[in-house]
């Protein structure tokens, strides 16, 4: 469970520094959190029911779509988190570097 939690909080980390560099906004910390959750479960679902790995990071063109579009979503359900299209997919680039940085046992969802 704690392991869970240190990769809900690094993702809310990963997603402030996106929105920092990219056209998307997180209003507070707790609004990163919950965007956090919920793209993880968006990623879970996604993967479940498609095979698709939602990572912009690694997975080809698929994944950075799939990962853009997640964002996208992401938008429209947080409240405090918005972004455009355009938005989306800069920060699934952002997003893919940070992770790439991100020590493996770490890494966002």
């Amino acid at each position: 469970m704690g392991k869970l939690i240190v990769k809900i909080l690094v993702s809310a980390v990963a997603i402030c520094i996106a929105a920092l560099l990219s056209p998307m906004t997180v209003s507070n910390y707790s609004s990163a959190v919950v965007a956090a959750i919920v793209i993880g479960i968006l990623d879970w679902l996604i993967t479940k029911f498609t095979g698709i790995d939602a990572s912009p990071k690694g997975r080809g063109a698929i994944g950075f779509i799939t990962a853009a579009l997640i964002l996208y979503i992401t938008g429209k359900i947080v409240d405090g988190f918005s972004t455009g299209i355009i938005g989306a997919f800069i920060g699934a680039f952002i997003l893919g570097i940070v992770d790439a940085v991100i020590p493996p046992d770490k890494r966002p969802m």
